[in-house]
């Protein structure tokens, strides 16, 4: 039964859904186009954005019954989970946004279709991203000039103390941009060849011409992903955590992909100090890995490294043997699934939530040849000339100056007339064409099973989310910084 829609909710919705749109119109006509030898990208990334229309409403709505998306944000904001920038801020709701076009476009609905939907989609996204840059007080990287800076001062504090200082050349220098290199490689195909489990955040000013970024790298062991059992099991960490201090650079770009440029440009001989920490729905904050001193945190990198290199070979091995369909399923997938870390963190994750693709974009699937998709694709988000992506003659988008955007609003029309369809309903059952899950999950209590790990995320709360901190801001900090209270929650929050 349809609920009663209000006015203030939909000005919300559509004041947000307005800021997704010329965000991701601008990354889409500034950065680099994503294209793969290997994967057929356009095919998946559009069988995704279906997958998440049908089955985002239905999820979020369980997740946020368990964990309100808000207190989510303030995990999140505490540690690096695949609920970030890249991934739930702006990927999650903007994935789901673009299978509404997409079918909006086909004369499948109707703007006013799937309305409470929609609200709830970015109702759930926009309480998170509140909470997320609630240090910074924005809800988009974009909307902070392309800053990302969601870490508390006390967090920044212990990597200050902890951080190990390098000199170009030396062992834990070279350890440093030999992983990255080797990270950045294994999670781009682990990820069928996207950036989804890479991000950036930052700059942090470090004092004296230094500036501090902070780079993550997800899903790197056995997992989520069903093509990574068997893979890098002797990896202990499933993500990992790099922040490095550069002399002589300004980061003046770190944008809602989690790109970022410097001026001067990038240069890993301007690395000037570099730590590695792990997090997961299971720690409390940010847990140091090897960093004891400098010597043992280079040697931990050169065994990640040893260990990621021969990942890498074998997942290339795994993945030569895929047809088009099993590549396309699991690009789709990864795509879609870029918010399943919130239920890892409620403590309600299903395999069969995340990792099928319903039998609604099943239909889809015979269109879905290169050329079509890459056309398509195009047309939806870079020369935005879909018909519903007009607007009045006399309007200026905010990037393009043209009458044109690249995601189509809800008609107010709903609150009177009550024509529309409330919702696509509950997700229908899905499958894919790759193989089940079987593996364990790579987690900071060791790789245990999935009812393991569902179990101890429920009973799990981070000390510094104890009621008697989760409200202390960098606001109450400033004037309340000498009392027991604000030490108590420094030594609490603090990486340990």
């Amino acid at each position: 039964m349809a609920r009663e829609l209000r006015y203030p909710e939909l000005l919300e919705t559509n004041s947000f859904l307005r800021n997704l749109s010329d965000t991701t119109y601008w990354l889409c006509i500034t950065r680099t186009v994503q294209e793969s030898k290997l994967f057929p990208m356009s095919p998946y990334m559009l069988l995704s954005y279906l997958n998440s229309f049908y089955r985002l409403p239905t999820l979020l709505r369980g997740i946020d019954a368990v964990t309100p998306a808000e207190e989510l944000g303030d995990r999140v904001r505490e540690s690096s989970f695949k609920t970030n920038t890249v991934n739930a801020a702006w990927g999650m709701p903007t994935f789901y946004l673009l299978g509404r076009e997409m079918l909006l476009s086909w004369g499948l609905i109707r703007s006013q279709d799937a309305v409470e939907d929609v609200v709830d989609v970015l109702d759930f996204s926009r309480r998170f991203n509140l909470a997320y840059h609630r240090n910074d007080g924005h809800i988009s990287n974009k909307e902070f000039g392309d800053r990302s800076q969601f870490l508390p001062e006390r967090t920044l504090d212990g990597f200050k103390d902890q951080l190990h200082g390098v000199t170009a050349g030396d062992r834990l220098h070279s350890a440093t941009v030999k992983l990255l290199a080797t990270l950045s490689q294994y999670a781009f195909l682990a990820h069928c060849e996207c950036r989804i489990g890479i991000h950036n955040s930052g700059p942090y000013n470090w004092g004296d011409n230094r500036q501090l970024l902070v780079r993550d790298f997800f899903d790197l062991a056995e997992g989520d992903y069903p093509w990574l059992d068997g893979i890098a099991v002797t990896l202990p960490h499933n993500n990992l955590t790099i922040p490095i201090v550069f002399s002589d650079t300004n980061f003046n770009l770190v944008d809602d992909w989690a790109s970022f440029e410097a001026e001067p440009s990038y240069d890993a001989a301007n690395i000037a100090a570099v730590g590695m920490y792990t997090s997961d729905p299971l720690t409390d904050g940010y847990v140091p890995v090897g960093m004891e001193n400098a010597e043992l945190l280079a040697e931990t990198m050169e065994h990640y490294r040893a260990i990621l290199t021969e990942a890498t070979a074998d997942l290339w091995k795994r993945m030569a043997t895929w047809s088009r369909e099993q590549m396309i399923d699991a690009g789709a997938l990864v795509y879609s699934s870029v918010a399943k870390d919130f239920a890892h963190l409620a403590g309600t994750y299903r395999q069969a939530d995340w990792f099928e693709l319903d039998s609604r974009v099943q239909r889809f699937k015979p269109l879905m040849n290169d050329e079509f998709a890459r056309d398509y694709l195009a047309e939806m988000v870079g020369l935005l000339g879909l018909p519903q992506q007009k607007s009045n003659p006399y309007s200026m988008a905010r990037y393009s100056g043209l009458n044109q955007n690249m995601i189509s609003g809800v008609p107010y029309s709903v609150l009177v007339d009550g024509d529309y369809a409330p919702s696509v309903g509950a997700e229908w059952n899905g499958w894919s064409s790759l193989e089940q899950k079987n593996g364990l999950w790579t987690t900071s209590a060791g790789r245990i099973s999935l009812d393991d790990y569902n179990a101890r995320a429920r009973g799990f709360t981070p000390a510094v989310h104890d009621e008697r901190f989760r409200y202390l801001d960098e606001e109450w900090v400033k004037w309340n910084h000498g009392t027991e209270l604000a030490a108590e929650l420094y030594r609490t929050g603090r990486p340990k």
